[in-house]
């Protein structure tokens, strides 16, 4: 089983990190291939390119692909389980994620295929964790809840994966009461994963 997890948070003071660590030793028990990708760490550049935007706008899938998104690419090839940890900012993931998504998913790649093209593979499973300072309750009542499942869910991961799954943590404004309920709902995620199997 190889899983990659596409994280995206500039600090590693963050409890958004905290996930991570804790994910990270989660998953290691069941001694799967565990590839990170830590946008921040590498400087993933978010901005489309005025290069890549004559390549993306017009769907002239000839023209060449930068280097550092055919590396994501191949990360995602060898994936059958992609899980993208992020915090909640202002009812979206960060930049560096809406970014990745922007650049990585590429025409001709995620979509617009033709026959010259190289496909993304569907993968497998799909799992968006991300820590929001508001309670669950809350954001399910003002509608936040729903609006993220649907960009996260139905549009970036979409068609491109089987099976999906959004995990919302909320309520880290009050820490001490949340993260022991998250870290159960964490130490879980193994068994989802080995269902899909």
């Amino acid at each position: 089983m190889n899983i990659l997890i596409v994280y995206a948070h500039p600090s590693k003071k963050s409890y958004t990190f905290q996930v991570l660590e804790k994910l990270k030793s989660v998953l290691a028990i069941e001694k799967w291939n565990i590839e990170i990708s830590d946008l921040y760490v590498s400087n993933f550049a978010s901005d489309i390119s005025e290069e890549e935007y004559e390549r993306e706008g017009f769907g002239k899938t000839h023209l060449p692909i930068p280097e550092d998104v055919l590396k994501e690419q191949e990360k995602i090839e060898k994936a059958d389980c992609i899980i993208f940890l992020y915090p909640v900012w202002w009812s979206d993931c960060p930049a560096k994620l809406k970014g990745w998504f922007d650049r990585v998913y590429s025409v001709g790649y995620a979509y617009g295929q033709n026959e010259t093209s190289r496909k993304m593979k569907t993968i497998p499973f799909g799992l968006v964790i991300c820590t929001a300072g508001h309670p669950n309750d809350f954001l399910n009542e003002i509608g936040i809840a729903q609006s993220m499942e649907k960009v996260m869910l139905e549009d970036r991961l979409g068609k491109r994966f089987l099976e999906k799954e959004m995990i919302i943590l909320g309520g880290t404004l009050q820490l001490e009461n949340v993260m022991a309920r998250h870290f159960e709902v964490l130490s879980k995620i193994p068994e989802k994963i080995k269902q899909l199997q």
